[in-house]
């Protein structure tokens, strides 16, 4: 049974952690110890899980002494856009309510990076990139984790892939199934202004049948829990 301090030592966050610190450092450690990532253990992940819940459920004495949290966003917070991998690869259309009460209806270019300006009307946001859990960003490039059967793995072939992405055919070595690392050249987010054409990068991992009914628990409250 996990008590709070080992909870906290569990997901890595500080005493006073708030609960944005507290979800930054549950998505850190489930990525770490997610059982389809490399180096992934169910037994860990599900300690993450159960360190997070118990963190973030009040106790007692919160209930009766401490009144609700009022979260307050600062002038720096109301120009920063987050947006996601696919946005920023293929552009749309978010919308957006600015610290005064307006609603904005900003439509994104493709290639956004984290740190471009983007002005819509009167307003200047800063461009934030954030995986979905499903794809990575860095810098120009595009991470995905993609299973294969352990055959393909250890023998190679020519195989079709479904990405959040899409369907990619990719022709996987035995030096590339040995390494688990796979580059499609110029498939990432798209060359925009000073920003080079980035590549496309498919972690590959051994397929694992799931039959475990409490690790699916498990992962419906993870995927909940980085939702909210």
């Amino acid at each position: 049974m996990l008590d709070r301090k080992r909870a906290r030592a569990v997901l890595g966050a500080a005493s006073g952690a708030t609960p944005a610190e507290l979800r930054r450092a549950f998505r850190e450690a489930a990525k770490l110890a997610h059982p389809d990532r490399p180096g992934g253990d169910a037994e860990r992940f599900r300690q993450v899980v159960e360190a997070y819940r118990l963190l973030t459920e009040p106790t007692p004495t919160d209930k009766i002494i401490q009144p609700p949290a009022t979260v307050r966003k600062t002038p720096q917070d109301d120009r920063i856009l987050p947006i996601t991998p696919l946005l920023a690869l293929n552009g749309g259309v978010v919308l957006r309510e600015t610290a005064d009460a307006r609603s904005l209806k900003i439509t994104l270019p493709a290639g956004l990076r984290s740190g471009d300006l983007l002005r819509a009307g009167a307003d200047l946001f800063e461009i934030a990139v954030r995986g979905d859990g499903e794809i990575m960003v860095r810098g120009h490039d595009l991470w995905i984790t993609t299973p294969l059967h352990p055959h393909v793995l250890a023998q190679g072939g020519r195989v079709a892939v479904d990405t959040p992405l899409g369907r990619r055919v990719v022709w996987i070595t035995r030096k590339a199934g040995e390494r688990g690392l796979i580059r499609l050249a110029g498939q990432g987010l798209p060359a925009r202004g000073d920003h080079p054409q980035g590549h496309l990068f498919l972690r590959l991992t051994e397929q694992t049948r799931i039959t475990d009914t409490a690790t699916r628990a498990l992962r419906r409250r993870f995927a909940a829990a980085w939702a909210a």
